[in-house]
Protein backbone atom coordinates (compact mmCIF):
# COMPACT_ATOMS: atom_id res chain seq x y z
CA UNK A 1 0.00 0.00 0.00
CA UNK A 2 1.02 3.45 -0.48
CA UNK A 3 0.20 7.43 0.48
CA UNK A 4 -0.05 10.26 -1.81
CA UNK A 5 0.67 13.16 -0.08
CA UNK A 6 1.00 16.68 -1.30
CA UNK A 7 5.38 17.96 0.41
CA UNK A 8 6.41 21.43 -0.15
CA UNK A 9 3.97 21.76 -2.94
CA UNK A 10 5.00 18.88 -4.55
CA UNK A 11 2.87 15.42 -5.29
CA UNK A 12 4.93 12.53 -3.58
CA UNK A 13 3.96 8.79 -2.88
CA UNK A 14 5.49 6.83 -0.13
CA UNK A 15 5.20 2.61 0.18
CA UNK A 16 3.90 2.73 3.28
CA UNK A 17 0.56 1.96 4.77
CA UNK A 18 1.19 4.31 7.93
CA UNK A 19 3.39 7.44 8.00
CA UNK A 20 4.42 10.01 10.60
CA UNK A 21 6.54 12.85 11.05
CA UNK A 22 8.68 11.41 12.05
CA UNK A 23 8.76 8.52 9.10
CA UNK A 24 8.61 11.02 6.92
CA UNK A 25 11.41 13.09 8.03
CA UNK A 26 13.84 10.29 8.01
CA UNK A 27 12.48 9.18 4.81
CA UNK A 28 13.27 12.45 3.13
CA UNK A 29 16.75 13.00 5.46
CA UNK A 30 15.68 15.83 6.76
CA UNK A 31 17.76 16.88 9.99
CA UNK A 32 17.17 20.76 10.15
CA UNK A 33 17.45 21.70 13.63
CA UNK A 34 14.73 24.24 13.28
CA UNK A 35 12.06 23.63 10.85
CA UNK A 36 8.38 23.95 11.15
CA UNK A 37 5.81 20.96 10.34
CA UNK A 38 2.09 22.03 8.94
CA UNK A 39 -0.42 19.16 8.45
CA UNK A 40 -3.41 20.96 6.28
CA UNK A 41 -2.49 23.99 7.61
CA UNK A 42 -2.33 23.01 11.47
CA UNK A 43 0.93 23.46 13.15
CA UNK A 44 2.48 20.20 14.52
CA UNK A 45 4.80 20.81 17.72
CA UNK A 46 7.90 18.76 18.17
CA UNK A 47 7.27 16.30 20.42
CA UNK A 48 3.92 14.99 18.22
CA UNK A 49 6.20 13.85 15.34
CA UNK A 50 5.79 10.92 16.46
CA UNK A 51 2.66 9.98 16.86
CA UNK A 52 1.35 13.14 13.99
CA UNK A 53 -0.13 10.55 10.90
CA UNK A 54 -0.46 12.00 7.70
CA UNK A 55 -2.94 10.70 5.54
CA UNK A 56 -4.04 10.09 2.12
CA UNK A 57 -4.18 13.35 0.31
CA UNK A 58 -2.86 15.44 3.08
CA UNK A 59 -0.70 18.39 2.70
CA UNK A 60 2.57 18.77 4.32
CA UNK A 61 4.54 21.44 4.56
CA UNK A 62 7.99 21.44 6.15
CA UNK A 63 9.60 24.91 6.19
CA UNK A 64 13.48 25.06 7.16
CA UNK A 65 13.76 28.13 9.15
CA UNK A 66 17.46 29.64 9.06
CA UNK A 67 18.24 32.63 11.62
CA UNK A 68 20.34 35.62 11.29
CA UNK A 69 20.80 39.22 11.17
Amino acid sequence: MSISITLNNREETFDTDLLTIDQLLKMKNYTYKMMVVKINGKLVKRPQYAEAQIKEGDDVMILHLISGG
